[in-house]
């Protein structure tokens, strides 16, 4: 294949161009169109209890359980010096991390308030409705906060030189995007219960919605991520997806207003497709698919609930592509390809029921499949910790409930012999299709500017019956500096800690031009092959030369992989990196082992005349990386002196 890069075959304009409603001239039909839209939700309110009461019991007992537990603890408190302490030493998650507890906890007893039914007068005795009036508090408690913006994210606090945030400044970010989210869907969950039991709370919740959100996403229409002067990200579809949920479900008083913002919000959604490559991946990795891709999916689900064919634009051929893009990077169980800062497990509290809904959309048995096995792999059926929407929406999804009820189907039709994304520039490839048994093997080209980027141009990872051995560390937790200009002061961001060549022990550098050259794949029968000139990724003049390849052999007499790195006038000795994860000992001349708790075993074999070997250990402090890898990770170094070329192989250890 010939050398790709990362490119987009969405038309300017082809969300808005799909929707017949959304035409010039078109305006009078759509305002009439959303009229009455929350009648319209897929999710009914609390009243409707021919809904609510069929959801299963495990589910009902699993969040109700949640919400018990969570009465017997104080609620989080958000301290100004907690969000100050981003300009003062760069934490952010002292705030952050109550806002978020703060979020779920309200969440939870919106839950529990649905499934229950629980309704009393407004003069009723205190404990009546207990988890209504904890969603009451909660509610509040959010509409009380000064901001909802995250403070590494406000512009204005920082452009005043001020640690503090003005009320008065509202800045629209993905923190005020998921309060403006919840509370838009509490409003319409519990809204003829709230009206009973406290009058006037949906009066301050859009109230507050409308002050924060939706007027500075109307007045201002320069914000960054957009993606008018630089590509979007996944800030537009998730900030989006929350104005869009706050038109439907709050302006139903006003459906020429409603009307106005969904028009911009496909707009502003039709700049992330412009970015999302012809083949569907994102370079983000699966875990920031959910929070870009994903709110896009939820997005367009709501539009065509609420407008019908008029607002309708699922057919469009690059959401099918996206749609495949999570199973397509599956290694095994919650394990995927953690490309940039995607972490390389993913949680069990994602909305998997979204991906399920497409499948059966879009008739793509694999998308189905997929998200049918991992969702039954949670024992709830929805997870307050996905959002509210996305948790109301499963609990209320028949077809979701009936996935998860039935047998897992014996083939896992996912699971294909490789996968390539010729844009993405990211191979995977699997010993055997169908199962992830024996060995499976990733690699990315790309560039060294892609969003929540790694230095890690031609780094791979090496999969032992779906659990990964060789690895990326992906996303450690977050401070001021994590995207700003001391990011790659982070060692997990560097490639001295990737599965990467460092010439003269010298690592990549950051960049769009520092990109990987003549990238191509191949896979057939017999195996897979993965080759990339990484030349470009490192200070000029470094070395003549750098090219990797990556084959996967399948065939007798033992499947294995090799890596083979080649170079020229390398100025030095070349170190070869490998990110180990499990028990690593040197054995023989040119071996080493690598061993998992459960008894996996992975033989990394070498020409020793070739390259001394050397293993050092990482302590794991961070809690995020904690959680994927667990206490110590181990670094093999090859040491490679005089020779242009080596080989590293990678089998099943006997």
């Amino acid at each position: 294949m010939a050398e790709t890069t990362e490119e987009s075959d969405v038309t300017a304009g082809a969300l808005t161009a799909r929707l017949p409603l959304l035409a010039p001239g078109a305006g009078p039909r759509l305002t009439a169109a959303l009229r009455g839209a929350p009648r319209r939700i897929a999710a009914p309110p609390v009243t409707d209890r021919a809904v609510w009461d069929a959801v299963d019991r495990p589910t009902r007992d699993a969040l109700l359980r949640r919400a018990a537990d969570e009465h017997t603890r104080p609620a989080p408190v958000l301290r100004a010096s907690d969000w100050a302490r981003t300009f003062r030493d760069g934490v952010r998650t002292a705030y952050e991390d109550q806002a978020r507890a703060l979020r779920l906890r309200t969440t939870l007893f919106v839950l529990a308030a649905v499934l229950t039914g629980e309704s009393a007068a407004a003069t009723a005795p205190q404990g009546d409705t207990p988890n209504l009036d904890a969603a009451v508090d909660g509610l509040i408690a959010l509409c009380e906060a000064t901001t909802w913006c995250w403070a590494p994210h406000d512009g204005h606090t920082a452009a005043r030189g001020e640690v503090l945030p003005d009320p008065d400044q509202p800045y629209l970010d993905l923190g005020a995007a998921e309060v403006a989210t919840l509370l838009a869907w509490a409003d319409h969950a519990l809204g003829p219960h709230l009206d009973q039991r406290a009058p006037g709370v949906r009066r301050r919740l859009r109230r507050e919605v409308d002050l924060r959100v939706l007027t500075p996403f109307t007045t201002r229409r320069d914000w960054p991520w957009i993606g008018i002067d630089r590509p979007a990200d996944n800030w537009n579809p998730w900030i989006h997806s929350a104005v869009t949920a706050a038109a439907l479900l709050l302006c139903e008083e006003e459906p020429e207003r409603a009307a106005t913002l969904v028009r911009l919000t496909a707009e502003g959604l039709d700049r992330f497709l412009a970015t999302v490559p012809d083949d569907g991946g994102i370079d983000e990795g699966v875990a920031y698919w959910w929070h870009g891709a994903g709110r896009l999916l939820e997005t367009l689900d709501l539009l065509a609930a609420v407008g019908g064919p008029g607002l309708d634009a699922r057919d469009l051929p690059v959401l099918r592509r996206l749609a495949r893009f999570p199973h397509r990077m599956h290694l095994g169980g919650a394990r995927y390809v953690n490309t940039g800062d995607a972490a390389a497990r993913l949680p069990g509290t994602l909305p998997w029921q979204v991906l399920h809904r497409w499948g059966r959309a879009l008739e793509e048995p694999a998308v189905r499949d997929h998200a049918a096995a991992r969702g039954r792999a949670e024992i709830p059926a929805a997870h307050p910790e996905a959002g509210l929407g996305s948790a109301l929406t499963a609990l209320a999804d028949p077809h979701w409930r009936a996935a998860r009820a039935r047998q897992a189907p014996g083939g896992r039709s996912w699971l294909t012999a490789g996968e390539w994304l010729p844009r993405t520039q990211v191979l995977l490839a699997r010993e055997r299709p169908g199962t992830t048994a024996g060995l499976t093997v990733a690699a990315k080209a790309g560039h060294n500017a892609e969003r929540h980027n790694h230095l890690d141009v031609g780094s791979y990872w090496i999969a032992l019956d779906g659990a990964p051995l060789v690895i990326d560390l992906g996303q450690p937790t977050y401070t001021a500096d994590s995207f700003g200009p001391h990011r790659y002061r982070a060692w997990p961001l560097i490639s001295a800690w990737h599965n990467l060549p460092a010439p003269g022990g010298e690592g990549q550098l950051p960049g769009p031009d520092r990109a990987a050259r003549r990238v191509r794949a191949e896979l057939t029968a017999e195996g897979a092959e993965f080759h990339a000139d990484l030349t470009a990724a490192y200070r000029d003049g470094l070395i003549g030369e750098l090219t990797r390849t990556i084959r996967l052999v399948r065939t007798a007499p033992r499947p294995h992989i090799n890596v083979t790195d080649r170079w020229s006038h390398a100025g030095g000795p070349v170190l070869l990196r490998h990110i180990l994860t499990g028990e690593v000992t040197l054995g023989g001349a040119g071996e080493a082992t690598v061993r998992t708790a459960g008894g996996r075993a992975l033989r990394i074999g070498w020409d020793p005349r070739d390259a001394e070997a050397a293993l050092d250990h990482r302590e794991l402090t961070d809690p995020l990386l904690r959680g994927s890898w667990g206490d110590r990770l181990t670094r093999l170094t090859l040491t490679v002196r005089g020779t242009g070329t080596a080989t590293v192989r990678f089998e099943r250890a006997h």
